[in-house]
């Protein structure tokens, strides 16, 4: 009978082996008298009995059987389970160790036993995940599963683990000379001259998103942003794909946003999704203007009104100096915990804020500028508070806000 069913590693048949693959040595005990020996068991494999044994406790013979005929993986070929070297799950392994307790197989028409909790679908996929990686042999001619040494498999995958190691290091030497066409090709698209000392002007917002991008994804160590006002949603798309990539290269990035970001839902989203990637967001109730600065090498500045042209300054003192501004701000702003905004929590947040500075002695108009909203958001939450306050007249409600008793 040896000779008619596949053996699957030279440990298979090992005396003490569970679900040796091999006859017995001549003379060894056939079994208890008058039970013939399973062809399947090895000289110290208990006899299998008719049926899965009762649930032994966590390791338990629990599967839903994929049909017989299946056929190990060959060696060399990539392996689809387990963290990137092939390995069982650790459900895999419990289901391993329950058909070792159950004398080293298990038949493929065996039920499973109840109580397990595992759906069907997943039984099998546990059974084929250990096929796949050659823990586990279908035997068709005896119609069973059989436990496979895991000596034998260690070997194998260590193989393959060495062949791709290997592999992966031959090819992360050549990807500098792959590359270096391109990079070269890269270095000669046309940029502004770099004059250290001076600033570099560009014009047109498409020639400054282009540098800005260029920019950033040369950046290694930090990105600090201000960005007042409320940024359009493809902007933030564009931002947040750049932003991303550079955060996954372990860079840090501190942006500076204006109270407007709270009220638009598309500022909130990006910045939830942010700082989930690591990077800090800071809301400052005062008017700043627009800066970036890139690994404290490069600032880039606003060089008209309407955002039309824009300087890119390389000078360190230049640099020095706009970094401490930021550094100032970044000290007085709140922060925000953007992942439990609602639109409720939004609008009580903007309007306490309409409020403090009101009771401060700022203007309307002021407010606004502060807040970068525009002056009519600003009245409907001066409407909200005066309703609050009892107040008539803005005076009366910038009195009573500062502690003012009675009504004037």
């Amino acid at each position: 009978m040896a000779a008619d069913h596949p053996k699957s590693d030279p440990d298979a048949g090992r005396p003490g082996t569970p679900g040796g693959l091999s006859d017995a040595p001549s003379g060894a005990p056939s079994g208890p008298a008058g039970a013939p020996t399973d062809p399947l068991d090895g000289p110290s494999a208990p006899p299998v009995p008719p049926a899965l044994p009762v649930d032994p406790g966590p390791a338990t013979v629990d599967t839903d059987l994929p049909p017989a005929g299946a056929d190990l993986p060959p060696a060399g070929t990539d392996l689809p389970f387990g963290p990137e070297a092939g390995l069982p799950e650790e459900e895999a392994t419990q289901l391993y160790l329950a058909v070792l307790a159950a004398g080293g197989r298990i038949p493929l028409d065996a039920p499973p036993p109840p109580g397990t909790g595992r759906t069907p679908e997943r039984q099998r996929a546990l059974l084929d995940q250990l096929v796949a990686i050659g823990l586990m042999l279908p035997n068709r001619i005896d119609g069973c599963y059989v436990a496979v040494s895991p000596r034998a498999v260690a070997e194998r995958l260590g193989a393959d683990l060495r062949s791709r190691a290997t592999r992966l290091l031959l090819d992360a030497g050549r990807l500098p000379a792959a590359l270096d066409p391109l990079a070269r090709a890269y270095d000669a698209v046309p940029r502004p001259a770099d004059r250290t000392g001076q600033a570099v002007y560009v014009d047109g917002q498409e020639g400054i998103r282009l540098r800005i991008a260029q920019l950033v994804s040369d950046c290694r160590l930090e990105l600090l942003s201000a960005q007042p006002g409320l940024r359009p949603p493809a902007v933030l798309e564009l931002a947040h794909t750049q932003d991303r990539r550079m955060l996954s290269r372990g860079a840090t990035l501190r942006a500076l946003y204006q109270p407007v970001a709270l009220t638009a839902d598309s500022a909130v989203r990006h910045a939830t999704t942010m700082t989930e990637h690591g990077a800090q967001l800071r809301v400052l109730d005062e008017p700043f203007l627009r800066l970036i600065v890139i690994d404290r090498r490069v600032a880039v500045i606003p060089a008209a009104e309407d955002h039309s042209r824009a300087a890119f300054v390389e000078d360190p003192a230049a640099i020095a100096y706009l970094v401490a501004g930021f550094e100032r701000d970044w000290a007085r702003a709140e922060q925000v915990h953007w992942h439990g905004l609602d639109a409720r929590t939004l609008t009580r947040t903007i309007t306490d804020r309409v409020g403090r500075l009101l009771a401060q002695g700022l203007t309307q108009r002021a407010v606004a500028t502060r807040l970068g909203l525009s002056e009519r958001t600003v009245a409907g939450h001066i409407s909200r508070l005066r309703d609050l306050y009892g107040a008539g007249t803005l005076f009366q409600l910038g009195w009573l806000m500062r502690g003012g008793s009675g009504r004037g």
